[in-house]
């Protein structure tokens, strides 16, 4: 069997990517297998679930899974990551959601130009502040622009709240440092890494490569988890702090796990991640290819799994 090809399928067992439940979330249970389908067991009894529906199995505390699990789930070409409670820490991933390339390499694509580098930053920009024009900004417009919008998110939600704001303060690795405002936006911020982290994983994107953030194992992590600051973890944070300051960090956990399930935040990310790598004309098939090929003289593609010496013009 070649590199890229997966057991045969029958087809009541296929399902396109764009079919298929982006995120399953599982915790204190133990997950087993029973012929094509996965099996959730707890207390309330045993939930079966089609391998080839999920898109990502998310692994939260308290679950144990099996190797005959383990083994449908690379067959159907699910990915499986291990998080915290409702998703809101990243632990360990398996594998990535697709077994094609595509994302990955035009994330590197767009990483290694300086213009496109640029251009995907903009368009970050634009998705956290559509009432900008980043046209022609250069990076340290763009840095300065987003300082400001910042700053201005933190004072209308102290506002709003009726919290005295003094400013953002934050000394790693001592969080009851801060004052509760801070203590929740820090709790806030590990959130939206571990989601992100969560998806750009299961995307089978590198963590590393950012665009606006550089130099760091997790840039490209941050970069996205930042697009959703200023629009949902800052007001979270905010609420948490004027309602229950002595429990700033589980209640901002707690409330952003809820905002996250409302707002189905976890399918707009894969959708903002292929969209901005892929300039927005994303296409599920594309990125869906069970395929190896082997690269030749100007951009050619020949197939794998074959002697090319024979006749070869390469």
């Amino acid at each position: 069997m070649s590199a890229g090809r997966r057991p045969a399928s029958t087809p009541s067992e296929l399902a396109r990517a764009g079919d298929r439940l982006s995120f399953v979330y599982l915790e204190r249970c133990i997950v087993h297998r029973d012929a094509n389908a996965i099996t959730a067991e707890d207390a309330e009894g045993t939930t079966h679930i089609p391998s080839a529906t999920i898109g990502t199995l998310l692994l939260g505390p308290g679950t144990r899974i099996t190797h005959q699990a383990m083994s449908l789930l690379g067959e159907t070409g699910t990915g499986v990551t291990w998080v915290g409670e409702h998703g809101v820490r990243y632990y360990a991933g398996g594998r990535a959601l697709s077994r094609s390339a595509a994302l990955a390499e035009a994330q590197a694509h767009c990483w290694a130009n300086r213009r496109t580098r640029l251009e995907v930053a903009r368009s970050m920009y634009r998705l956290r502040f559509p009432d900008e024009d980043v046209n022609g900004l250069t990076r340290r417009e763009l840095l300065g622009r987003e300082g400001r919008r910042v700053k201005d998110c933190y004072r209308k939600n102290a506002e709003r709240t009726g919290i005295l704001w003094r400013g953002r303060h934050y000394t790693p690795g001592d969080f009851t440092s801060g004052d509760p405002a801070n203590q929740a936006i820090t709790a806030a911020s590990q959130v939206m890494y571990g989601i992100s982290h969560a998806v750009v994983t299961a995307l089978g994107c590198s963590p590393a490569l950012g665009f606006i953030h550089s130099g760091h194992e997790l840039s490209f992590v941050l970069d996205i988890a930042d697009l959703y600051k200023t629009e949902i973890g800052i007001p979270v944070a905010f609420d948490v702090a004027a309602s229950a300051p002595d429990d700033a960090g589980p209640s901002t956990r707690r409330a952003l796990r809820d905002r996250i399930y409302r707002l189905r935040l976890l399918d707009r990310v894969v959708d903002d991640i292929k969209g901005l790598l892929t300039a927005g004309g994303h296409n599920d098939a594309a990125t869906d290819i069970d395929r190896v090929t082997v690269q030749s003289d100007h951009d050619a593609h020949l197939a794998a799994g074959f002697n090319q010496d024979e006749g070869a013009t390469w």
